[in-house]
Order: structure tokens, then sequence, then C-alpha cells
């Protein structure tokens, strides 16, 4: 197996989980000429098996398998706190099932057929952040609120919150410019590394996950509002009436 140190560090290892052949072979191909260590499997019981052995740094799900629904072990994943990025293959494009992957906890989603060019500036955008976000302010706090951009921990009201690494992106990126308005199209650029029409979702379902996440802690302060017509802020929780 090649799983040669680039720059002093592993190469970084994502699981395909396609069992269109084709198309897995053409992806495959593409990621590793990225010098990506790809693992393929066409069924879900495979795609569990490689999870159990492997250390796995991103899964590009396919939806419809063989032996069931991707979105049923993205659930699983999130389930058991594995916090890896998770995107998506999807060839119904209806709104629904796009929302329905999101909430499962995926932080990305690509609609087939894409292009080959999307595919790989997506999976270097997925495996970027993450190791980037560590820029100078090691921790963000505010009352009752705290968010370790080092060690990736966020404390509300003395709990524990477990995020997965885009919901902690998201969060991160927000509380770093309180009271400042952010389009979806802008958080998209900010958090995931592109931006794409017609990817609003992909924000929407994060701020969704995100705010019940806090809510469950924090009771009625509401951390991220809705700004109607232009998209969302981070409102400090200094901010309101105790």
């Amino acid at each position: 197996m090649n799983a040669t140190a680039q720059h002093g560090h592993t190469t970084q290892r994502i699981l395909l989980v396609e069992d269109e052949q084709d198309l897995a072979q053409l992806v495959q191909l593409n990621l590793k000429s990225m010098n990506y260590e790809v693992c393929h499997a066409s069924t879900l019981k495979q795609a569990i098996q490689i999870l159990e052995s492997k250390r796995i740094d991103l899964i590009l799900l396919d939806r419809m398998l063989p032996d069931g629904d991707g979105i049923m072990l993205c659930q699983q994943l999130r389930e058991q706190s594995k916090a890896m990025p998770i995107m998506l293959l999807t060839a119904k494009d209806s709104e629904a099932d796009v929302v329905l992957g999101l909430e499962a906890g995926a932080d990305d989603y690509l609609i087939k057929p894409f292009s080959v060019l999307e595919l790989r500036a997506r999976v270097k955008a997925l495996l970027r952040r993450g190791v980037v976000q560590t820029e100078q302010q090691a921790e963000v706090a505010f009352n009752g609120l705290s968010i370790n951009a080092t060690t990736r921990q966020v404390t509300a009201f003395d709990s524990e919150l477990e995020l997965t690494a885009r919901e902690f992106d998201l969060l991160l990126f927000l509380a770093k410019h309180p009271q400042q308005v952010f389009s979806r199209n802008q958080l998209l650029e900010a958090v995931w590394g592109y931006s794409y029409e017609g990817y609003e979702h992909t924000v929407n379902s994060h701020i969704n996950r995100l705010r019940s996440k806090l809510s469950q802690c924090s009771g009625e302060a509401e951390f991220v509002k809705t700004v109607w017509g232009v998209g969302y802020k981070f409102s400090p929780p200094e901010a309101m009436a105790h």
C-alpha cells in the first residue's frame, strides 16, 4: 500500500463508497493522481469493514447502494461522534433528498453527473479545512460559550458540544466576526472553501444543526441569528438581557 510520507506527514486516505464501477474507477484515478490513497467499497458492509480497520480522512459516499442508503452510514458515524468529513455523491437532485443528507450529518454533497474538476476542488477544500483553521487566536470566548481553535473543543454553559469538523469551522468563523452579517455564499466561500450557485442548502442545514446543538445547552440563548433576506450573524451572549 502506498502510504508514502509527503512533506513529512502521512498521505491522506479517502474512502470511496460507490457501486457504479465506471464512476468509481474514474474517481479513484483522479484522487490517486492528486496523491491521495483511496480505499474503495461497493456496499455499506464493505465500507464499515474498512472504517473499522483503517484511519480514514474523508468519505465520498454514494446514496443508492446495493445494501441500503448511504445516509444510514452517515447517521451511524455521527452518532458515534466520528468527525471526519463526509461528502454525499447523489443522483437525486431534489431539495428534500439533499437536505435529508445534510441533516444526517454530511458536510457537503455533489450531484451526479459532476465534473472531475469540481470533484477535485471540493475534495481538496474538505481535506484542507480543519487543518488550516488555527490561525493566531487560539480561543474565542463569550459569556457562557468558549471555542478552542487548537483543541477544536466547544463548551456552552459547562456542557461540551459534539460538533462535526464543518460545524466547528462554521461556528468559529461566525464567532470571530460577532454581529457581522454573512450571506450564504460568503459562508460557503469562507468555511467550505468554494462558492457554487445552488449549494446554499449546505449552509442552511449546518446552521440548523448548530443551532439545535447550542440550544440544548443554552436554552433561550440564540447565538446564530437569521437576518432575513441577507444571511446569518453571530450574536454574543453578552448582548442579551440576563
